[in-house]
């Protein structure tokens, strides 16, 4: 039996839990579901489980604009953030609409009809699951989430210890007096070490290349203003939230205008936490500030750790795995009992799921982003990539609201279908994530990637203000999405789903 909906959401974590609160709050009138591969709410907040796992972007902003994030941390661990995204979903009664351990497979969109069919893999039996809806929504990141990146070794075989890699952490992982050698520079690697540092004997960051690192402090001091003056959380949210975008959108402004001033601001802060303690050149990548994401740590953990002597860092490149450890290009040898293979994601879209229109295969890194949430010649459909240099959220919760104004505007006007076209003059080579950043996982998935344009609303400038305008107050009818109406027979063995 094939069940229908109005919107099938593919994904429930932050962005797939936000856009079924959005379809709520703003009286859309729409049927949903949710379809979640894993049997958790909460996407990459339920995979990821290596010890001190946590945000990277501050949670006054990494939360949801019509939900406050009640509290003064500046970062939040990762249980926390999925216990928030959980319980945002009960409270909008999300869960009941959320069917568990089912795997899209393929999405197909018949013209005639303006449906989408869905096909979904149930994870626990290999049965297969039939959906139908009037749209869909992406909402499954794209990364990997089976397989994290992860190169081979020369001398791997050799090693006489165990390797890690932080996206299958296993559970009972003991590395209590162990040696440990973590070989990434990336957020995760940063808060990887001074988490392991306390229980483990030694902790090594071997990296190749060194990361632009920001220390914040712990908790807010404006929060903890709010708190002991008793603002109502709501104000303080709004406040908050209002001046923590503000600063990362300075931050990034001055990093691309002013790159040497940028570097020195940060190098002098590192120098500030370390003293003469540390090489600054561990420190001092070759690129500029934002050319890749920057990564903060808390409180300064990282440096007080590399202070204490519990943890150091080596920069240098792999030459070989040993039975003991790693030796370096250098020749100095690392001794190791476990390695972290903290070497990042792959790039995956649609989750891996294949899509078709009219059963002519679509092929993603062949459309063209509109608005960065709308896609060239695939009707009724969304697909949610948060920022890379601000907080995924932020673009999630826009991208949300300007669905609700397209489906309100379509019931209004009872249109059936949306959707836009590239000129040939719109096409740019750069995907949807190049050209902002440099690092390496969005390198090796420029390829699978859509692409972005060349001019208006077509090109990705990753700005939340510029994206504000654009979603929320630039005209939906705007010539560019264009609109239809079809009359679609129903289909006798369709169930109308509602959970």
């Amino acid at each position: 039996m094939t069940r229908h909906v109005d919107v099938l959401i593919i994904g429930a974590g932050l962005s797939g839990i936000g856009t079924a609160c959005h379809l709520i709050r703003e009286q859309t009138g729409r049927s949903y579901a949710i379809l979640e591969r894993r049997e958790n709410i909460g996407g990459t907040w339920d995979l990821f489980k290596y010890p001190g796992i946590r945000s990277d972007s501050d949670m006054l902003t990494f939360g949801f604009g019509f939900r406050p994030w009640i509290g003064t941390k500046v970062l939040a661990d990762g249980a926390s953030i999925r216990q928030y995204v959980e319980d945002t979903a009960k409270e909008y009664g999300v869960t009941d609409h959320i069917s568990f351990g089912r795997k899209v497979v393929h999405l197909a969109f018949d013209r005639a009809t303006a449906q989408w069919t869905v096909t979904a893999s149930i994870e626990a039996t290999g049965e297969t699951e039939t959906w139908t809806a009037n749209f869909v929504v992406g909402a499954m990141g794209y990364y990997n989430y089976d397989k994290g990146y992860r190169p081979e070794f020369p001398g791997e075989a050799d090693f006489q210890g165990q390797i890690v890699h932080p996206q299958h952490w296993p559970e009972d992982l003991d590395y209590t007096g162990k040696k440990v050698v973590v070989i990434g520079s990336g957020a995760t690697a940063i808060t990887l070490i001074p988490s392991m540092a306390d229980k483990a004997a030694h902790v090594t960051m071997l990296q190749r290349s060194p990361t632009w690192i920001q220390a914040l402090p712990s908790d807010d001091p404006v929060a903890i203003g709010f708190k002991k003056t008793r603002v109502p959380d709501s104000i303080a949210y709004k406040i908050g939230r209002a001046r923590n975008i503000a600063l990362q959108r300075a931050s990034f402004q001055l990093s691309r205008t002013n790159p040497e001033l940028a570097k020195k601001l940060m190098l002098a802060q590192v120098r500030l936490q370390l003293g003469n303690k540390v090489d600054l050149r561990h420190f001092t990548p070759s690129y500029n500030p934002w050319d890749q994401r920057l990564c903060v740590v808390p409180n300064g953990d990282l440096f007080k750790v590399l202070k204490s002597g519990k943890a150091d860092i080596v920069t240098d490149r792999i030459a070989k795995f040993t039975e003991k450890g790693i030796l370096t290009e250098s020749g100095q040898e690392l001794e190791a009992d476990i390695i972290v293979t903290a070497t990042g994601l792959n790039v995956q879209i649609l989750g891996g799921a294949t899509m078709s229109i009219d059963d002519e295969p679509v092929k993603m890194n062949e459309t063209v982003a509109y608005k960065s949430v709308l896609y060239s010649d695939i009707p009724n459909f969304l697909m949610i990539i948060g920022y890379t240099n601000a907080s995924w959220t932020l673009k999630a919760d826009l991208a949300a609201a300007y669905l609700c104004r397209v489906l309100n505007i379509m019931r209004d006007r009872g249109y059936s279908t949306f959707e836009v076209h590239a000129d040939p003059e719109d096409y740019a080579d750069e995907s949807l994530m190049g050209g902002a950043l440099t690092s390496g996982y969005i390198q090796r998935g420029n390829g699978e990637m859509p692409r972005q344009g060349k001019r208006g609303a077509w090109k990705l400038v990753n700005n939340y203000y510029r994206d504000r305008t654009l979603m929320h107050k630039a005209p939906i009818e705007d010539g560019v999405l264009r609109f239809s109406k079809t009359r679609a027979a129903a289909r006798p063995d369709e169930q109308v789903a509602n959970a």
